[in-house]
């Protein structure tokens, strides 16, 4: 009698969909902490000539039996070697507030690795790990952080119901701590950096957002029109920011 085969553990699922193999550049977004990657779901599939790629962390919607990566280093490990067919052409990382330093964390490792670099990294309302950590929601409890869980669901569309909040609850709570964790103190990344301020952002004041340019040598910083989740609704300055930073190497348009 033939013994059955052992099965395969399924590799993690850190893209929520797969890459364009035929994109000229491909724009990874990392989620805002206490979200999945479906909070991307008003950005275009492209911008240009852009695949834009959207990163699916685990312990939160399609893996949420999974358990939480941690820590940023944590992240950063795994997402090096997912990401590793995907780094054939010209890329850049996007994530606002607590999306952005996971994106920070991963270029570290990539250039430790010897990997290609990100293009571009593209920071939006969120200090420089130097300055950091650095949050309000530090400072909430339980019930705090199920009114601003309920607030970003909000904001993403949705209706903050008992059962989604409190499915979410873990999770942000679980984000927060990985972004206190996370103290690397002065560190140079190897990639340019675009760091972006939101005029009526009260989370994290474009003034909070002066040393980025410590951390690239090539580092341009702009101020947005609009409020902490303006980021959400893919708004034409924030595409047209992407687009003058990555446009050359994406092959795709300036305007």
């Amino acid at each position: 009698m033939t013994s059955p085969r052992p099965r395969t553990k399924k590799p993690p699922r850190w893209l929520l969909r797969t890459p364009d193999p035929d994109a000229a550049a491909r724009l990874f977004l990392f989620p805002y902490s206490g979200c999945g990657a479906s909070m991307y779901q008003a950005w275009p599939r492209r911008i240009g000539a852009i695949d834009v790629c959207l990163i699916q962390p685990p312990a939160r919607q399609n893996r949420i039996a999974e358990p939480h990566y941690g820590t940023y280093e944590n992240m950063a490990r795994d997402l090096v070697e997912y990401l590793r067919p995907y780094l054939d052409r010209p890329f850049a990382f996007f994530g606002h507030c607590g999306g952005a330093l996971p994106g920070v964390e991963v270029a570290r490792q990539l250039a430790a690795v010897g990997l290609p670099l990100p293009q571009r990294i593209f920071v939006s309302g969120q200090v420089a790990p130097h300055d950091g950590p650095y949050s309000r929601l530090f400072a909430l409890g339980r019930d705090g952080l199920r009114a601003e869980l309920g607030r970003i669901i909000t904001a993403l569309g949705g209706e903050p119901s008992g059962p989604l909040v409190e499915m979410g609850l873990t999770v942000l709570a679980d984000d927060l701590e990985a972004n206190r964790r996370y103290s690397p103190g002065r560190i140079i990344v190897h990639s340019g950096i675009t760091a972006i301020g939101w005029s009526e952002d009260t989370e994290i004041p474009t003034k909070l957002m002066d040393g980025w340019p410590d951390v690239s040598v090539d580092c341009r910083s702009v101020e947005l029109s609009g409020d902490h989740f303006a980021f959400l609704s893919a708004p034409e300055a924030l595409l047209a920011e992407i687009r003058r930073d990555l446009g050359p190497v994406a092959g795709s348009p300036s305007e």
